[in-house]
């Protein structure tokens, strides 16, 4: 039975020329689970808005939407509020109440559920998503995976047909994320129930849908088994950009040569691999560059910070140092404490106890804005915070101010940033009329037109397609060409290990096992890339993709040589 049937709908913005979305055709089966991926800005979050009538956004629709073959227009606002659930990127947006008992009963509330069965069906969801042991807690103490597992939770007690998600893990640290898919998975699988997910990541969601849809510039370009994705990449363009996003089991693969159904878990990608090379291959160690570590940039020296007198310590007794030209990425739980770390090194946070050095001088030395002109510069966690003006290109152009640039100098750093981001087409749009990942490249810009010696990034690649990750991979990597130390906060375990000069895992309030990405890597099972879980039976060391298949055909170069001697 069709839960969803979508048809010719195209839709624009107001004040808009070019539709976000040109003739979507698409029906859903219930209990399906569709996964909707594409580049940032391709109209995934439009879509998935339009299918939850009370998010459906202002601007001129073509087309009809159908649920239960009824127009999604004329349904009743209870069947709308409850049937169609939507768990939203960020986890604080969608949390209401203060404590979670309250959260989980406030949808039930609202609809004129009587207590009694209120209470019940409160305690049954609580049960099954293990939120009984924090029932009682205020929703302003929970862990980011936590507040996402109550949104998610509060949305599933009212029993809905169906479950959008718009990218729900991108905020979320890789063990966190791995439990709420497993909990989707539980749900589809458990309870028949229809979802509809938004996501850019790929790796482990690939292998639990029925069917995958692409979206490129609005339009649908491929509906398709999740083991065909590929195939249907390849045939549109043999180096299409989205095929950065697929599994890294689909990846080895393709590039391979393999034949037949493509792998898409490790386990599946570990026996292809196994096929191929029978037995472990002894290879040369990888020779990573070890930088000049004399003076350092940043230096903190028994540093300890807490919010309040009477909180408990965030940062405790941290030694770290930094040099110059290298990035370090930065590893941890959500709320561990790496984004105060980061405050604490650019200044926005002063610790009670140690020393914070930036660049030889001790930060509490540099008067007024004189850190941040042309020596430190920092990407927050929100990009929303740092845009002040009505287009993209007027915010940029404030930079001027800061700079004290001609106009002439000005306008040629825009267009510099706007072509090496790939952000050309929407500088005269609305910093809020972009999507997620949009606005992460355009904040980032913006932080990059201050042309800073040290640069804080607090996980830049939130939000951002596969195709714009490598763009900013080199990008960095261009900016530590030049000099540049850069400081990353992330949860994107791949990016860490692609861009990564040191790693160091963040947990019980102190930054440990600061390491090379390959010595980080390879000795973790759960910090670590799915590449390293999926070669280690057979290759030491190998922690991307890229590396897997370089030592692959050396190994089938060594066993070749050994069967012809």
């Amino acid at each position: 039975m069709e839960i969803f049937k979508i048809e010719n709908v195209s839709f624009i913005y107001p004040e808009q020329h070019e539709p976000v979305l040109k003739s979507i055709d698409l029906s859903i089966h219930e209990g399906e689970f569709i996964v909707i991926f594409g580049e940032s800005g391709s109209g995934k979050t439009t879509l998935l808005n339009m299918l939850k009538r009370e998010l459906t956004p202002h601007g001129e629709k073509i087309g009809s939407i159908y649920y239960k073959e009824k127009n999604i227009e004329e349904l009743d606002d209870r069947t709308a509020a409850s049937e169609i659930g939507y768990v939203m990127q960020n986890p604080e947006n969608q949390i209401i109440t203060d404590k979670v008992w309250h959260e989980l009963a406030f949808g039930l509330e609202n609809l004129g559920i009587p207590t009694e069965v209120i209470r019940r069906q409160v305690g049954e969801i609580a049960n099954y998503f293990g939120i009984h042991t924090w029932f009682q807690k205020k929703t302003t103490d929970l862990s980011g995976g936590q507040k996402q597992l109550l949104n998610l939770a509060s949305i599933m007690v009212m029993q809905p047909n169906v479950l959008l998600l718009d990218e729900p893990t991108s905020q979320l640290d890789p063990i966190a994320a791995t439990n709420f898919i497993h909990t989707l998975e539980k749900l589809n699988r458990d309870l028949g129930l229809t979802i509809i997910l938004v996501e850019h990541r790929l790796e482990e969601v690939l292998s639990l849908a029925d069917r995958v849809v692409l979206l490129e510039k609005g339009k649908m370009l491929c509906v398709t088994h999740p083991r065909k994705v590929g195939e249907c990449l390849k045939e549109l363009d043999e180096q299409h950009p989205m095929l950065a996003a697929l599994p890294t089991a689909t990846k080895v693969f393709h590039s391979l040569n393999g034949k037949g159904d493509s792998p898409l878990t490790v386990r599946e990608g570990k026996r292809f691999l196994s096929e191929l090379i029978s037995h472990k291959v002894a290879l040369a160690v990888k020779k990573e560059v070890v930088l000049n570590q004399t003076n350092p940039v940043i230096e903190l020296k028994n540093t300890w910070f807490r919010y309040e007198r009477d909180l408990p310590d965030v940062l405790a007794g941290v030694d770290v140092k930094i040099y110059q030209g290298e990035i370090v990425t930065i590893l941890g739980g959500n709320g561990s404490g790496k984004t105060t770390l980061l405050q604490v090194l650019s200044g926005q946070n002063r610790p009670y106890r140690g020393k914070v050095w930036i660049s030889g001088k001790k930060i509490q030395q540099y008067k007024g804005k004189e850190l941040y002109r042309h020596h430190l510069a920092v990407l927050p966690q929100d990009p929303r915070t740092v845009f002040i003006k009505d287009t993209v290109r007027e915010d940029y152009k404030e930079i001027s101010k800061v700079l004290q640039y001609s106009e002439e100098r000005m306008e040629q750093l825009i267009e510099e940033i706007a072509r090496d981001l790939a952000i050309t087409k929407i500088l005269h749009k609305h910093p809020y009329d972009i999507s997620g990942g949009e606005q992460q490249k355009v904040a980032l810009g913006k932080i990059l037109l201050l042309q800073p010696k040290i640069l804080l990034l607090d996980e830049p690649t939130k939000g951002i397609d596969a195709f714009s990750k490598k763009m900013l991979l080199q990008i960095l990597k261009d900016l530590k060409d030049k000099g540049l130390t850069i400081i990353i906060v992330t949860h994107d375990i791949e990016f860490a290990a692609h861009v990564s000069d040191r790693v160091g895992l963040f947990f019980d309030r102190n930054l440990l096992s600061i390491d090379t990405p390959t010595a980080f890597f390879s000795a973790n099972n759960y910090y670590t890339t799915v590449a390293s879980r999926m070669s280690r039976h057979i290759f030491d060391n190998t922690i991307t993709v890229d590396e897997i298949i370089q030592v692959c055909q050396s190994a089938r170069e060594i066993v070749h040589e050994k069967a012809m001697d």
